[in-house]
């Protein structure tokens, strides 16, 4: 029996406020000081020139590229995504899909860049990849996943979100929420500075 669209959204909402935010050494970190945190280094990113570069596969992808552009008009921030049908089958023919991302990052991330590694499972080798490359290149990492509480990718970033869910489009809506609101936040906040 299908679900009625009531209890399917009841549940997102209970998911999105149930949303765990850990540090670099798997401790709790209350959600909205997390969320504040990575908002100011937006904020930051964009004052002073620096990056912020999103990865993620298929439906992460699709949020990446949502972030990249808020970032980017609202914050006037430096945000780029991989996403290029062209170069990214390129690498992924020449070297291998789960380089793909780690190759681009390391021609683009500097110290100071920030990136968003955004994986469903936070089990995808790709975004790993990419993250290793960010940290050689001494960028601040922020992750979301979902799915296994002990995904992988939950113990890369600087910050990190997890929803407990094993379904992709309830992760991937919270996911969605999420970089929203971390947009939105971080647009807020230069408003306020602007003004101050």
């Amino acid at each position: 029996m299908q679900e009625q669209a009531t209890g399917y959204f009841r549940r997102v909402a209970t998911l999105l406020d149930q949303t765990e935010a850990t540090d670099a050494e798997g401790r709790e970190v209350a959600f909205d000081e997390a969320a504040d945190d990575v908002a100011r280094d937006f904020v930051e990113a964009a004052r002073t020139g620096r990056r912020v570069v999103l990865v993620g596969n298929g439906g992460s992808a699709s949020i990446a590229g949502h972030m990249e552009l808020d970032l980017a008009t609202r914050l006037r921030a430096r945000a780029l995504v991989f996403n290029d049908p062209p170069v990214l089958t390129a690498l992924a023919n020449d070297h291998g899909y789960d380089s793909a991302f780690e190759r681009m990052v390391s021609v683009w991330a500097e110290e100071g860049d920030r990136i968003v590694a955004i994986s469903s499972s936070g089990r995808s080798a790709n975004i790993h990849r990419a993250i290793a490359a960010a940290r050689d290149a001494g960028a601040r990492v922020v992750t979301m996943s979902g799915f296994d509480a002990a995904n992988p990718l939950r113990s890369l970033g600087d910050v990190n979100f997890y929803v407990a869910s094993s379904h992709y489009g309830e992760v991937e809506v919270a996911h969605h929420a999420l970089g929203h609101f971390l947009t939105d936040r971080a647009s807020g906040l230069a408003e306020q500075g602007a003004r101050a």
